[in-house]
């Protein structure tokens, strides 16, 4: 068992992530997950995560803030509490509000994570 504070693990980035947005790795497969990731990203006021796609599923809880899931089309706003699903293929990001920065969690497959 590994029990982790999210203030103890340091935050990256990674290719392609504008500034604003920073990423944790909780849990991942150097902890021995051979499965799982889990990753939290806070996200500055009126940031957002690239516009992106991938293979993979994502599921993703909003611990703080308000803001949008933008996919092709469409905007979904989101508020603290709120889950998303993100379907294997799905072009998307998440978009925080400009009076109001964002904390999410969001969990994809370990083999497929993007790398800090």
């Amino acid at each position: 068992m590994i029990v982790k504070h999210s203030k103890d693990v340091p935050p990256g980035t990674y290719a392609g992530v504008p500034e604003g947005v920073q990423m944790r790795e909780l849990i991942t497969e150097r902890d021995g997950a051979p499965n799982f990731s889990m990753r939290v990203f806070d996200i500055e006021p009126g940031k957002s995560t690239p516009f992106h796609t991938h293979a993979w599923e994502h599921e993703v809880f909003i611990i703080e803030g308000t803001g949008k899931v933008r996919t092709e089309g469409k905007e979904t706003p989101f508020a603290k509490g709120d889950s998303v699903f993100v379907a294997p293929h799905e072009i998307h990001c998440f978009v925080a509000d400009p009076a109001s920065p964002v904390r999410l969690i969001c969990c994809v497959p370990s083999k497929n994570q993007c790398k800090l």
